[in-house]
């Protein structure tokens, strides 16, 4: 994995996924639906964690798995944003902003995957 990048944290996708991540925490810290919380909080941190640990594993395999795992995960936290922003827990525009965000976070996935590809 260190011909693309040296560190995980180097990667856009990670950087973008934390900052995703952070802004769900600080959005949603006034709001007492735990169970809500609890859910797209562990799905957006799930993002980026399937992301360093797949880095760390040595294999192109291992990588390209945690990253589909992540690209998962990232359709879960969209999923729970519409739910987020129909219960008001969001107002549109940061809804519409933190569902772009997924969304560019998932499309980084794919062309993660698409480029390292599996070469037997």
């Amino acid at each position: 994995m260190g011909v693309l990048f040296k560190r995980f944290e180097d990667m856009k996708a990670w950087q973008e996924a934390d900052e995703l991540a952070l802004a769900i925490y600080k959005i949603l810290k006034p709001i007492n639906d735990y169970g809500y919380k609890d859910q797209i909080q562990r799905a957006a941190v799930s993002v980026m964690n399937n992301l360093a640990e797949g880095f760390e594993r040595s294999s192109k395999r291992a990588f390209i798995h945690y990253l589909l795992i992540a690209k998962g995960s990232s359709g879960e936290v969209r999923s729970m944003l519409i739910l987020g922003y129909q219960l008001g827990y969001f107002s549109e525009e940061e809804h519409q902003e933190l569902v772009d965000r997924a969304i560019n976070i998932s499309r980084m996935l794919q062309g993660l995957v698409n480029s390292i590809g599996i070469q037997e």
